[in-house]
């Protein structure tokens, strides 16, 4: 028990520190290149699609690799380890090189945000995830430290941008520096029974999962509901600024804003684990993908900033249930061996694909047609997959069919 507490603690932690260091350098990236970096709508757009493109190379590997050496803890030392440099690349490298040339700004900060954030997280959180089942803590109750590091590096993110946007991006190597002692003062012990589960993944079991039609089934939900919602998120902090007399207050109010709503979103994956064991996993990702239906098209039809803000915070509801539906849905019908191949390339991989589609048409429509027409025609899309995935996605009861057997014995898509 002891063991299993310590454990919680500093994986907490390490969500925690984790999430600051994330936050610091991204909850306003769109807001860097807008107003920094002086980019149009269409180039943030062609950044984000860079980033998702670079993001889907790497989490099929940090897939294999993560189920490969089990509960070895390599992989969190790398990440952390490279994101002590996020500060000087920001500074030093990313900023002027978006100045001499989008593309090439592009393929560089891609390659670098997508290895440290947009498909590290993905690692981190099916690492944790693995240690909570082998030690019988809840996820979700782990997960939740992560929300509350993104909340406490927001509340502040708004105010040192207007001081000076490079304040942030040092707070982030700073957090790493946290990171890589936590991760180092970590021990988890791996029994032989582990090793040899680790040592049966093999690559060919990332092209099994493709002839899996529930697997399809759930890819279907991921690219039409849950990576609309990055999609939404990317150029949102643009939007809201623009509703206030000037940019500093809305970068500031937004802050709060983004940090308030962290913050409920940390309660709400506190009690995530209680709502989807009661539903059900299929249900709440219905749920969840409502939810977020119901907060994009309600950003397009209210205007003023009262309104808006209400609406942003249903994102602190779907989320945190989304999340954890997520991985109790495939751990009921999938093969636990492929825990982290599932999750970085079941929702990980297929969000990202989504997104290097979607977030350059995004930016466009931004430009040609406003943000709020934009936002009527991307929750009508994640209401439309939502319905569908009412007949899709499979029920909880069949979690006792040849779903849940190991990937060698199961049929192919026919």
């Amino acid at each position: 028990m002891c063991v299993s507490k310590s454990l919680y603690w500093k994986l907490s932690l390490y969500f925690f520190f984790f999430f600051v260091c994330w936050s610091s350098s991204y909850s306003l990236f769109s807001i860097w290149l807008g107003q920094e970096m002086k980019l149009t709508g269409t180039q943030t757009g062609l950044i984000f699609s860079v980033n998702a493109i670079f993001a889907l190379c790497a989490q099929p590997l940090y897939g294999y690799i993560s189920d490969k050496i089990g509960l070895k803890r390599n992989i969190l030392l790398f990440i952390s380890l490279l994101l002590v440099f996020t500060g000087p690349f920001f500074v030093f490298v990313y900023g002027p090189l978006l100045q001499v040339n989008v593309w090439l700004g592009a393929i560089v900060g891609g390659l670098f945000l997508s290895v440290g954030f947009l498909a590290g997280v993905g690692a981190i959180e099916t690492y944790v995830e693995k240690v909570s089942r082998k030690y019988g803590f809840e996820y979700g109750r782990s997960r939740m430290w992560g929300s509350l590091g993104w909340a406490a590096a927001t509340f502040f993110a708004g105010q040192l941008f207007n001081l000076n946007p490079n304040i942030n991006f040092w707070i982030s190597s700073l957090s790493a520096v946290v990171l890589v002692g936590i991760i180092l003062s970590l021990r988890i012990q791996v029994t032989e029974n582990e090793l040899e589960k680790a040592a049966s993944v093999k690559i060919k079991d990332i092209g099994t999962l493709f002839t899996l039609r529930p697997f399809w089934y759930f890819i279907l939900y991921v690219v039409g509901v849950a990576c609309v919602y990055g999609v939404y998120d990317q150029q949102f902090p643009i939007y809201y600024s623009s509703l206030f007399p000037t940019h500093a207050l809305g970068n500031q109010v937004y802050g709060y804003l983004n940090s308030f709503q962290v913050f409920l979103e940390a309660g709400m994956m506190f009690m995530a684990p209680f709502i989807v064991n009661k539903l059900g996993a299929k249900k709440s990702l219905i749920l969840a993908g409502l939810l977020m239906a119901l907060r994009i098209i309600g950003s397009g039809l209210v205007f003023e900033p009262i309104g808006i803000s209400a609406v942003k915070l249903i994102h602190a509801l779907e989320l945190p249930i989304m999340l954890i539906a997520i991985f109790k849905y495939l751990a009921a019908h999938f093969d636990t061996r492929l825990s982290s191949i599932l999750y970085l390339v079941g929702f990980q991989f297929a969000s990202q694909v989504g997104q290097a589609v979607l977030s350059p048409i995004a930016g466009s429509l931004y430009d040609d047609m406003g943000f709020r027409h934009t936002y009527l025609i991307m929750g009508a899309l994640v209401l439309l997959f939502t319905v569908i995935s009412i007949f899709t996605l499979f029920n909880d009861k069949q979690k006792a069919s040849k779903l849940n057997q190991p990937l060698e014995t199961t049929q192919p898509l026919t």
